[in-house]
């Protein structure tokens, strides 16, 4: 197994989008990249930690690559705003992606510049290192399957996951 770690906006929106995908262990929200250990989401969500809300992804290579998980990653946020996606701005939003080897680090490279062509503006996701990694507080764990009906996952959550499932249908496991 290996582990990729992403933050492209809430992390609810991203963990949702993994979910239910052949080849994935577990997504689970966190957050990486700030200097304090131990941040609450209150103290994140202020967006005075340095943090970025990330998920941590455990997948199985074989079944599937870190480019495919990369191309979903590019699909289910706006890679394009800084520090932000929609009305959740801060830099605890930001797009970036925290490789844990040297071979991520070069197929994220690689990957921003193939997605590119696919955005008008400007790619700004960072690559950076995932300090600090943490597991966010339970409640925030599949945030959206426990709560498809609340306003934030009805707006927001819902047509994101909506657009990324069927854009790569194929990459997710049938429900039948």
């Amino acid at each position: 197994m290996e582990q990729a770690i992403l933050g492209g906006g809430c992390f609810w929106c991203v963990e949702g989008a993994y979910k239910r995908m052949k080849g994935i262990i577990s997504a689970l929200p966190g957050y990486a990249g700030g200097q304090r250990p131990n941040p609450t989401y209150e103290e994140v969500c202020s967006g005075r930690t340095s943090y970025a809300e990330i998920v941590i992804i455990e997948y199985d290579p074989g079944i599937i690559s870190y480019s495919t998980l990369l191309e979903v990653f590019f699909t289910v946020h706006d890679p394009t705003q800084l520090n932000r996606q929609g009305n959740d701005v801060g830099t605890q939003y930001r797009s970036c992606i925290m490789p844990v080897n040297e071979e991520q680090k070069r197929i994220a490279k690689e990957s921003i510049q193939s997605f590119q062509d696919a955005f008008a503006n400007p790619i700004v996701t960072t690559i950076e290192p995932a300090l600090n990694l943490i597991v966010a507080e339970l409640y925030h764990h599949d945030y959206y399957a426990r709560n498809p009906t609340q306003g934030y996952c009805q707006m927001v959550v819902g047509p994101k996951l909506s657009k990324v499932r069927k854009k790569l249908a194929h990459l997710y496991e049938t429900t039948d």
